[in-house]
């Protein structure tokens, strides 16, 4: 098989493949979590997740049209849970407010002859008022991206508990055998089989 044979395979075979990756790196992370969570393996398998979650995430988003929406859900679950598990305790609020603090300062210094809507706002180029306003901005900043800080972690907490990240990682792995299989997403065959049973049950 050469090269181009190859290229157009894992092409074709992506979304399965992604799947069954992260699912069982997912199952990699909860094993190596719960043998020594300071391990440098558990380290890795989660900073390896990330990578995958990403891989996860992009397919989804360039894809979506093409999946099922179940298969798209839950590619887009696991790569999130797999993306947001290394900085569940990094503060990016604080560190965004701070950023933006500093580049508001520094933007400040050009309005110096400015005019808005007919106000001259030279002042905000100097001392205090260009302190104060560079705070108020990163203040407004913290706040905005604070609350979704604490909205991502409750659901990346959620997620990257261990049992249910491990049944995740079973999923995410039995959504892309199944797939590769050509039965299509597994509720697709939860309703094959339920209609079925449903038949069964009716004619008795």
């Amino acid at each position: 098989m050469d090269a181009d044979a190859i290229l157009e395979w894992l092409t074709n075979h992506l979304t399965e493949l992604i799947l069954i990756v992260g699912g069982v790196i997912a199952v990699f992370v909860v094993f190596f979590y719960l043998k020594d969570k300071n391990s440098t393996k558990y380290k890795f398998a989660m900073f390896l997740g990330f990578a995958v979650g990403v891989a996860m995430i992009y397919a989804a988003a360039a894809g979506w049209s093409a999946l099922n929406l179940a298969t798209a859900v839950i590619v887009l679950v696991g790569g999130f849970a797999l993306i947001i598990r290394p900085f569940q305790d990094v503060h990016f609020a604080a560190l965004l407010a701070l950023f933006v603090m500093i580049l508001s300062y520094i933007l400040l210094g050009s309005l110096d002859g400015s005019v808005l809507w007919k106000i001259d706002v030279s002042f905000l180029a100097y001392g205090w008022p260009r302190i104060i306003v560079a705070v108020i901005i990163g203040a407004i900043v913290y706040m905005i991206t604070n609350f979704g800080e604490e909205l991502i972690k409750v659901f990346g907490k959620i997620l990257n508990w261990w049992p249910l990240l491990f049944i995740l990682g079973l999923l995410c792995i039995a959504e892309g055998v199944s797939i590769a299989m050509g039965y299509g997403s597994l509720y697709d065959l939860y309703l094959k089989y339920s209609v079925n049973t449903e038949n069964i049950i009716s004619f008795m």
